[in-house]
């Protein structure tokens, strides 16, 4: 897809604010009739601009869920190396995020557990059997403190 226009970005705006907007309400809001904006964003989701829709869960309502963030550190930073990881990162539906990183370690994984025996498991059945990983260091959350739906130019429609 080529560059995203100021009406694509809009709609990705409007999205990231609130992904249950209506398409009329959405067509509305960047003057675009109700069918040329869903064709927009049939678009955007076929060429990866928009890989889904998510729901934010107030972790207050659930059993206590505690969020894990993972360093990984790999034997070697080849290409081969980060392509088989990312490959095999892709395969444990319990790794909820994953980045490549610069700095200390390769990669940023984040895992939600509900106890210390879930992430055991996890540890032992899942990160300890990536490829080329040379040293896992994991740090427990206490609490969430801020959830952010949207980068903060958004917010003022920028």
């Amino acid at each position: 897809m080529a560059a995203l226009d100021a009406i694509d970005r809009n709609i990705v705006r409007l999205l990231r604010l609130n992904a249950r907007i209506s398409a009329a309400k959405l067509a509305e809001e960047v003057g675009l009739s109700p069918s040329t904006c869903l064709r927009r964003i049939r678009l955007l989701e076929h060429s990866g601009v928009i890989r889904g829709y998510t729901a934010i869960v107030d972790h207050s309502s659930r059993e206590a869920v505690m969020a894990v963030i993972i360093n990984i550190t790999l034997e070697r930073q080849t290409e081969d190396y980060l392509n088989r990881f990312e490959t095999a990162v892709r395969r444990h539906p319990e790794i909820q995020e994953c980045y490549l990183m610069t700095g200390g370690s390769d990669y940023l994984l984040r895992v939600e557990v509900e106890s210390a025996p879930e992430f055991e498991r996890i540890h032992k059945e899942i990160l300890s059997t990536l490829p080329g990983v040379l040293r896992i260091h994991s740090s427990f959350s206490i609490r969430n403190v801020m959830t952010a739906r949207r980068r903060p130019n958004e917010a003022a429609g920028r």
